[in-house]
This record gives C-alpha cells, sequence and structure tokens, in this order.
C-alpha cells in the first residue's frame, strides 16, 4: 500500500451544475494534506482509470440525476452503492462511474477504498454558474470530501 489518495472531480464546468466536481477540487487545494492527488475528469472510463492508478482510496465528486429529483441533496455512497447506479443516482454524463468500476473490476484496476461524493443536479444545460439548490450545498460537500481525505490520510501514517 502507498497511502496515496486521489480526488477526482467529475464534470463540465460549461453545463451548469455538471461542473461541480470541478469546483470542489479547486476548493480543495488548500484544505488536504501534502501529497494528495486533486485531478479533473470528464468521466471517460479509461482516462479515470489512469488517475487513480495506483491509489489507496479514491474519492470521487459529481452531480447526479435522481427521480423523485431533490436537487442540492448530497449522497455518500460506497463503491460497490455506485456500482449499483441504475436503481440509484445517476450520473450526468454519458458513460457513468458504475460503467468506469466495471471496466476497473474487468481490468483489475480498482483501487482498495473508493468513495463517491455527489449532489444532485437541477441544471446541467449548456451555460455556467450553479444553480441555486447545488450553490447551497456546496460547502458541505467540499467539507464531506475534505473529511474523507483526512480520514484516507490518517490510516496511511
Amino acid at each position: 500500500m502507498t497511502g496515496r489518495v486521489v480526488v477526482i472531480g467529475v464534470g463540465n464546468p460549461f453545463r451548469r451544475d455538471d461542473g461541480v466536481g470541478p469546483l470542489v477540487v479547486e476548493a480543495l487545494r488548500d484544505q488536504v494534506p501534502d501529497g494528495t492527488v486533486l485531478a479533473v475528469s470528464d468521466g471517460e472510463p479509461s482516462r479515470m482509470l489512469d488517475l487513480w492508478h495506483g491509489a489507496d482510496t479514491v474519492v470521487v465528486v459529481e452531480a447526479v440525476r435522481t427521480h423523485p429529483a431533490r436537487p442540492g441533496r448530497l449522497h455518500t455512497l460506497s463503491a460497490a452503492e455506485a456500482a449499483a447506479q441504475a436503481t440509484g443516482p445517476a450520473s450526468t454524463h454519458a458513460l457513468g462511474l458504475g460503467e468506469c468500476l466495471a471496466l476497473g473490476r474487468t481490468l483489475d484496476r480498482l483501487p482498495r477504498e473508493l468513495v463517491v461524493h455527489a449532489v444532485e443536479a437541477s441544471d446541467i444545460d449548456l451555460g455556467t454558474g450553479l444553480s441555486e439548490p447545488v450553490r447551497w450545498a456546496l460547502p458541505e460537500l467540499i467539507d464531506r470530501v475534505a473529511a474523507s481525505v483526512r480520514k484516507a490520510r490518517g490510516h496511511h501514517r
């Protein structure tokens, strides 16, 4: 085990609420321990696998859509829960984290631990800036991700 922790903000900042993952990564730059890898991804599975290659812990941050929708509601999912997202929160991307995890399992490239912090999106249309419900949830989302990083770093000292 390397103790390597990777945070991946998934999303597109030009699709309104879908840009929340990259915003969280930017906010974490001064809040996480040195050595924590902060990255942004569009969610494409092979790029995600490359980003988390060699990591013991991966924290993914993204926007999701649920039915019924409650924009701004936060979710924390384990890898198993994220893999079953066909019945739960669904990614705002064409290929979701479930597909990425399936590929990682097939290729034996899953991290030891993976946690997903997600916020329910309200608006993923073209444009910049977060909707009001997601903007209100942003500070708590940042806090949850930072706490996951601190917890993971504490386990590998």
